[in-house]
């Protein structure tokens, strides 16, 4: 048994879980593109010190550091600042509304209708009428809503005014400031705000603490 092999596998995996734990705690299910970007990139780092006995073990963990670091600092400005977000993580699609294909948007996201009725298998929907909407989320999930359940559409996230989903509702920023005005509540104050057909619903950054 060649013991330097076990010594570096053993460090490396040790390694790795203390530094995922400071990555946080994330399903795997619900890893973006560039969280699953940098986990392979890691593993691919511990291998070549692994498999090469003449390369230090540091050869990996110098790298795997950086990458951790690099994955951390783009989370924090991520939840700072929601463009920049928007750029890394993408953004949640809508692509069956009202029981209808947005035909553009699969289109656009190159997801196919067999893709879509795959998802709708796996949440036991049966036809596409049954459903009131359904969206991709930037993890590739299919989220299902049918239609007896109302989806709470986000319209303000992080102090920020969602435009796209004022658009899908008919609405302008004059109606969003209005009843901001009627609640009494700042715009950055905002943590989250989400519409149904019923009610406007408002999270504050107190709300939280």
């Amino acid at each position: 048994m060649d013991i330097g092999l076990v010594w570096k596998s053993v460090v490396l995996y040790l390694y790795i879980l203390f530094i995922h734990r400071l990555m946080g705690k994330k399903e795997i299910s619900k890893l973006t593109t560039y969280d699953f970007l940098v986990t392979i990139l890691m593993a691919e780092c511990a291998v070549f010190s692994i498999t090469e006995k003449t390369v230090s073990i540091f050869s990996s963990m110098i790298p795997i550091t950086v990458l951790a670091l690099l994955q951390m600092l783009i989370s924090h400005i991520s939840m700072k600042n929601d463009k920049f977000r928007k750029i890394v993580d993408g953004t949640p699609s809508i692509i069956i509304k009202n029981g209808k294909l947005i035909f553009s948007t699969m289109s656009k996201l190159r997801y196919t209708l067999d893709d879509l009725l795959t998802g709708l298998r796996e949440h036991g929907v049966k036809s596409v009428e049954e459903v009131n909407y359904a969206v991709l989320e930037n993890n590739g999930k299919l989220s299902i809503f049918p239609k007896e359940l109302e989806y709470p559409l986000p319209i303000i996230l992080d102090g920020v005014i969602q435009k796209q989903t004022l658009e899908e509702i008919g609405k302008n920023e004059l109606w969003v400031n209005r009843i901001l005005r009627q609640k009494q509540v700042e715009l950055k104050d905002v943590f989250y705000a989400f519409y149904t057909s019923t009610k406007t619903f408002i999270i504050t950054r107190n709300e939280l603490l």
